[in-house]
């Protein structure tokens, strides 16, 4: 039995869903453009210079779910799937998911963008587990708050050896275990499995895999 971890925003994305959505949102009117936009694109260059704060920054994303009802979130969210997410969805990210799917390997995608904006793009590359950063829910609607762990840097970890422990499996339960990630902020995660994989990635990680002979793919 094999194990395949993958990134999603930047790696089997052609792009950021966490940063898209906000995106969307101040064009669809719902966030104001003048207060949002910055904020938004200074969170994506800390996050890109490995410097994010991970709990500012979910203050920053999750608060706006915390302020609409769910059934319109789903609305919204469906229309972001259509005119964001679709688009970034490459032939050669799907054709290397189906690859580990028909091989019977067990996939997750890990990601530090919530589960909310996730799940959806997770189902629809035929993916049935998720470990994300989880927004906090009480009867069904948002908080604005988080719940449990981020799922980010040395959380990613910390989430994927408890979603492990749930299941009865260890890191050596697995003949094979692989990562696939674009991003420095990966490395925690990237060092633990047997196989990682760096896609399309930063500066910072490339010069790390070529450095320990990882390989290096594209799926753009």
């Amino acid at each position: 039995m094999n194990l395949a971890l993958f990134d999603l925003d930047n790696t089997l994305l052609s792009g950021d869903s966490d940063f898209e959505w906000s995106q969307f949102l101040i064009e669809q009117g719902v966030l104001d453009r003048e207060l949002f936009e910055a904020k938004n694109l200074a969170f994506y260059e800390q996050y890109k210079a490995g410097t994010l704060d991970i709990h500012e920054f979910l203050d920053f994303q999750l608060k706006p779910l915390s302020r609409h009802a769910r059934k319109v979130l789903d609305a919204w969210h469906e229309d972001f799937m259509r005119i964001k997410v679709r688009p970034m969805m490459g032939d050669k990210a799907r054709a290397l998911v189906n690859e580990h799917l028909a091989a019977g390997d067990v996939c997750v995608v890990i990601t530090a963008t919530n589960s909310f904006v996730t799940a959806p793009i997770v189902r629809e590359f035929g993916i049935e587990h998720l470990i994300a950063t989880d927004p906090e829910q009480k009867n069904g609607e948002f908080t604005g708050g988080v719940a449990g762990v981020p799922s980010f840097r040395e959380g990613k970890v910390t989430r994927m050896e408890q979603w492990l422990g749930e299941r009865g499996w260890r890191w050596d339960s697995f003949e094979q275990s692989c990562f696939y990630s674009d991003s420095l902020n990966d490395l925690p995660l990237l060092s633990r499995v047997k196989r990682p994989v760096a896609v399309d990635p930063d500066a910072t990680l490339r010069a790390h895999a070529e450095q320990q002979g990882w390989p290096v793919i594209s799926l753009r």
